[in-house]
């Protein structure tokens, strides 16, 4: 179980030798923002409305100043 969250990374030096990192997936490089959680705890549903909501107000007060709309 414990080697499903393993990620793998395969990196070839210049010297042409192939160096592997092995690492916990949740401590991702590519992954910005991940943070880890208990595997019963899940966020509210109201943080991604709130987030829909004032994203789309952002985006609608940004398109309101473009010259020339209709």
């Amino acid at each position: 179980m414990a080697s499903e969250n393993i990620y793998r990374q395969e990196t070839i030096t210049d010297t042409g030798s192939v160096k592997i990192v092995e690492m916990d997936a949740a401590r991702r490089p590519d992954v910005l923002f991940r943070v880890r959680r208990d595997e019963s705890h899940e966020i509210s549903a109201w943080w991604m409305i709130g987030a829909f909501v004032l994203f789309s107000g952002i985006v609608v007060a940004l398109l309101s100043g473009v010259p020339g709309s209709a």
